[in-house]
């Protein structure tokens, strides 16, 4: 294979050091601990799997530094590296197909306004994508097939907007910004008052502001702010299948899983952690460094950072001992049964106290 690679030249490209194995030997792809086979690498990312380093059948491994040679099978080759999550990925750039070229230009079947600012020599626009009247592309700027850019929309540098992905009116990306395939950015929030027995809606005239470095999922909707902002901040990753309410603002670096719902006017500080299916009551005060495990109900303000779980959400350890009650409860009811049936024994006087 053209993309072979020696194990010594593996261990440079990874920023590691070979401690057991050939250097000469050569790596022809890479896989998982389980799915692995000779002349593939693959890697040990968490210490849960350390029993299959016992068991794989790679030639060799991206260890951690500190891993003792006799924690891996006999006869494969460890590379030792400070992070093999992280490494690992240069693997894959190695291994895995070649990155999509950066083409520049518009593709003939694409609308975009006449007044749009942007290099056609710096940005790709691709077939049958809509791009209205006022939006600013920066260098760099990749829009794939049907995404829909509203007017007024502003992109910073080197965003990658995929195919279908929607951005509504005057909305603000920064640099980098990834939106993937079915988001939608700055849908109406949802705001209405009841008149007279009937829903009457509430005009939503803000916009999302997405600051530099943020990636965000497949069918993930960020509603624009009724007034002012909602604002999504720098190096935040959102999975597929988050809705984030109108108004929100969300610190820097945060991460939110898939199906999270996080409702309006909610504030969330830096290094914030979702697990998947949290649910955020409106109009609440996050703090810094709080991580909150799946399924976690939040329903008040928790600034002080820590580990939460539980509905409502708890620090950690008082939420699993919350969470661990409901299967006591069957016990307890065969306890009460029997107990009640030595009551009734004794008024019946059939037995003695």
């Amino acid at each position: 294979m053209s993309n072979s690679i020696t194990l010594q030249k593996l261990a440079e490209l990874v920023g590691g050091t070979l401690a057991v194995g050939s250097p000469d030997a050569v790596i022809t792809g890479l896989n998982s601990l389980m799915e692995a086979t000779a002349g593939e690498v693959t890697f040990l990312g968490n210490a849960r799997y350390l029993p299959m380093l016992k068991t794989t059948r790679a030639t060799a491994a991206l260890v951690p530094e500190d891993l003792a040679s006799e924690d891996a099978r006999e006869g494969i080759a460890l590379i030792r590296v400070k992070n093999p999550t992280l490494a690992f990925s240069h693997a894959i750039r190695h291994f895995g197909p070649p990155a999509v070229e950066f083409v520049p230009g518009v593709h003939a079947t694409a609308t975009v306004a006449a007044d749009v600012i942007y290099d056609v020599k710096k940005v790709s626009i691709g077939p049958r994508a809509v791009i209205e009247s006022g939006v600013e592309l920066g260098d760099g700027c990749t829009i794939h097939a049907g995404a829909y850019i509203g007017r007024g929309v502003k992109l910073g540098a080197g965003c990658v907007i995929h195919a279908n992905a929607v951005i509504k009116e005057f909305c603000v990306l920064g640099k980098r910004v990834i939106l993937h395939s079915g988001s939608v950015i700055g849908s109406d929030g949802f705001g209405y008052e009841m008149v007279q027995g009937r829903h009457q809606k509430i005009d939503q005239v803000g916009i999302v502001q997405i600051d530099d470095d943020v990636e965000i999922g497949s069918c993930t909707t960020i509603d624009r702010a009724r007034f002012g902002r909602t604002w999504i901040g720098e190096g935040c990753k959102i999975d597929n299948l988050v809705q984030i309410g109108h108004n929100c603002s969300l610190g820097k670096h945060c991460i939110i899983v898939s199906q999270t719902g996080i409702s309006g006017s909610t504030r969330l500080g830096n290094y914030v952690t979702m697990g998947g299916q949290v649910g955020v009551a409106g109009h609440l005060e996050i703090g810094d460094k709080t991580m909150f495990l799946a399924k976690s109900g939040i329903t008040k303000n928790i600034p002080e950072p820590g580990a939460y779980t539980g509905y409502p959400a708890r620090p950690l350890m008082e939420g699993r001992k919350m969470l661990s009650l409901p299967a006591k409860i069957p016990d307890l009811l065969e306890r009460v049964r029997v107990l009640e049936k030595k009551l009734a024994a004794l008024e019946a006087g059939t037995v003695q106290a």
